[in-house]
């Protein structure tokens, strides 16, 4: 199964929820996803706990008046289909109101750190 699918997805089933934390198994990747979210303001805090001697990735969820600030998430890049963006062909998600999360050779970084960078990628997912 697919673990940056499956961590979105958990991210966006709890803000619809309205949980207010959400934990699934940890990685250096998911956590470096995360702290991009987090910079960018989708999320308010990570941490790394153990639960029953495995690490988790716990996440904090962002509300903004008691409505989420994700409302959807696209899987762009599958393990059957990778996609790649050079720095010139990375443009704005849904009128700059979602976010582009790229694997960059700098790190993971958002659409905007990215062609600020000029920088191009593997194309992960999007999210607003």
């Amino acid at each position: 199964m697919d673990q940056i699918s499956n961590m979105i997805i958990m991210m966006k089933n709890a803000s619809t929820a309205g949980l207010p934390t959400t934990a699934f198994p940890y990685s250096k990747m998911k956590h470096a996803i995360a702290d991009c979210l987090k910079k960018e303001g989708y999320i308010a805090g990570i941490s790394k706990k153990m639960r029953k001697s495995v690490p988790v990735l716990e996440v904090e969820l962002v509300y903004v008046n008691g409505v989420p600030k994700i409302h959807d998430v696209e899987r762009i890049s599958k393990q059957s289909r990778r996609v790649y963006m050079g720095a010139s062909e990375i443009r704005p998600i849904k009128n700059n109101f979602g976010l582009l999360v790229l694997s960059t050779p700098k790190g993971i970084l958002s659409g905007k750190d990215a062609k600020k960078e000029l920088v191009g990628g593997e194309a992960l997912f999007k999210i607003w």
